[in-house]
């Protein structure tokens, strides 16, 4: 059997949504290029085309830097993409992308390992394209970050130029001055002329689905949105506290009447975060809490929503068990007082205390280490998403820390007993999960590079894996058996249908 998802529905659908938040944008002939902000949480930059006439998206690439310069060729169908960034110790490093629109293929042009940081392109013709370049580092060179070396690079047939083939020597070139420009208000400007019902992209964090059929998200500088059956948004709940603020986890009460979401607070990691809870008649703000530490609000196997610390160091500690009959942790011990000295972490438990009479989260009754939280001896494992399945074991996903950054295998999905603490399996992977859950026999996992995954559950293996046509996941919820809700970085939430033909 093989299986196939399908999009039955689209929320949040609107102009230009694969182009994210519009940081530069170039017209030319009839196409228009957008390439969006550099979003940290994917630690990646969109880059899509559209034709004007009807606004269809034509091609869509992700880059893993910030995007400078965009250039179409002027005969062939191709978009030139320049990228870049400092990395914040001595050198600019960066990419020249070449998008084909119509097989929507990418190529990597620089052969150096560490590339260059495109600041201009330009096709002086059909064979010759004009760079503009950050220098390679900024040893002691203090204009590096205003000045660059312009190049010129000939290929007969851009369309068959191979990856890595421009190499160093053909990137030397005069030093200029190269001013780092803001197109973002220009490219804002741009979208808006084109279309009228474009808007800021938004990363969606949750996605819930109610049993009359509405959609609740929670998505960057909203705490929550509601969206009708019908694909009009019925209420907003916007959060003031920037585009990096917003909602992060959302538990509908039992009842449905409303829904609780807890917000992001970037840059706090000490300070109050605070879970709001709204009508989902209309929106309206019915209650707040700040705890005082970090947590992950979650839903129980009895559908009340709790809250989970999340520890000392939340981007590490992070545990979010859906479904969980008691509220699950990764606490982390420190064996001295010197912040030098390792610290080691466990998977702990506790049982919910009980419900209060006024709706609010379940709090945690006295936490029992159960073993440690990494299986592999002398690992030390980081938190991620996970769901209690039907027989008490656990299914969650997380990565390997390594001070040299994530290493291939380095990220993980395991199903784990709750009595032994012994993996049942373990499925590793090179992109860390950005979410998971779970139906009766298939666990499924959207990861950051913009792959799903169905892993089956007696054993973690494959049992298929899609990608969403120029969209990253980053929120995924089960409503039924092979039914998926999709949450994506580029604001939208998508209704799938996992379907098998023989």
């Amino acid at each position: 059997m093989i299986d196939s998802l399908r999009v039955e529905r689209i929320w949040g659908d609107r102009p230009f949504a694969e182009g994210g938040e519009p940081a530069l944008a170039v017209v030319s002939d009839g196409r228009l290029a957008v390439a969006g902000e550099f979003v940290h949480e994917s630690r990646r930059a969109p880059v899509a085309v559209f034709d004007i006439g009807d606004l269809t998206c034509r091609a869509v690439l992700r880059s893993r830097f910030p995007v400078h310069a965009l250039a179409f060729h002027p005969t062939l169908p191709l978009l030139a993409v320049g990228t870049g960034s400092y990395d914040g110790g001595y050198f600019f490093e960066g990419e020249l992308l070449l998008l084909d629109l119509e097989t929507s293929t990418v190529v990597s042009l620089f052969e150096h390992r560490l590339g260059r940081q495109v600041l201009g392109l330009e096709w002086l013709d059909d064979q010759e394209l004009r760079l503009v370049l950050a220098p390679p580092d900024d040893w002691q060179d203090r204009a590096a970050r205003v000045e660059g070396h312009v190049a010129s690079v000939r290929r007969d047939d851009w369309r068959s130029v191979a990856p890595a083939s421009i190499e160093p020597e053909e990137l030397a070139g005069p030093r200029i001055a190269a001013p780092r420009l803001d197109g973002r208000v220009q490219a804002r400007a741009t979208v808006s002329r084109l279309s009228a019902d474009a808007e800021p992209w938004r990363d969606v964090r949750a996605v819930e689905r109610l049993s009359d059929g509405r959609v609740l998200v929670a998505l960057a500088g909203v705490a929550v949105e509601c969206w009708l059956p019908s694909g009009e948004l019925q209420w907003r709940v916007p959060d003031d506290n920037g585009q990096d603020s917003g909602g992060r986890d959302l538990v509908v009460a039992p009842d449905e009447r409303s829904v609780w979401a807890g917000l992001v607070r970037p840059h706090r990691r000490e300070s109050a975060q605070s879970l709001v809870r709204c009508s989902l008649a209309d929106g309206t703000r019915i209650d707040e809490i700040s705890p005082l530490h970090p947590y992950a609000l979650v839903r129980c196997a009895d559908d009340l929503p709790a809250v989970a610390s999340a520890g000392e160091w939340p981007q590490s500690s992070r545990l979010r068990i859906r479904r969980g009959r008691r509220i699950y942790v990764r606490e982390v011990e420190r064996t001295s007082a010197s912040m030098r000295t390792p610290r080691f972490a466990w998977l702990s438990a506790a049982d919910p205390l009980p419900a209060a009479t006024d709706g609010r989260p379940l709090k945690s009754g006295e936490l029992r280490r159960l073993f440690p939280y990494s299986w592999v001896q002398g690992e030390t494992h980081f938190a991620g998403p996970g769901v209690e399945v039907a027989d008490g074991s656990l299914v969650y996903a997380g990565t390997v820390h390594d001070g040299r950054g994530l290493q291939p295998g380095g990220a993980f999905v395991l199903r784990r007993d709750m009595t032994t603490g012994n993996p049942l399996w373990v499925f590793r992977t090179d992109h860390s999960a950005v979410d998971l859950d779970a139906d009766a026999d298939t666990a499924y996992v959207a990861y950051r590079d913009g792959e799903i995954l169905a892993l089956d559950l007696q054993d973690g293996s494959v049992r298929q894996r899609w990608r969403l046509r120029g969209i990253f996941p980053t929120a995924l919820t089960v409503t039924g058996a092979g039914r998926l809700l999709v949450g994506t970085s580029d604001g939208r939430a998508f209704d799938c249908r996992v379907a098998r033909h023989g």
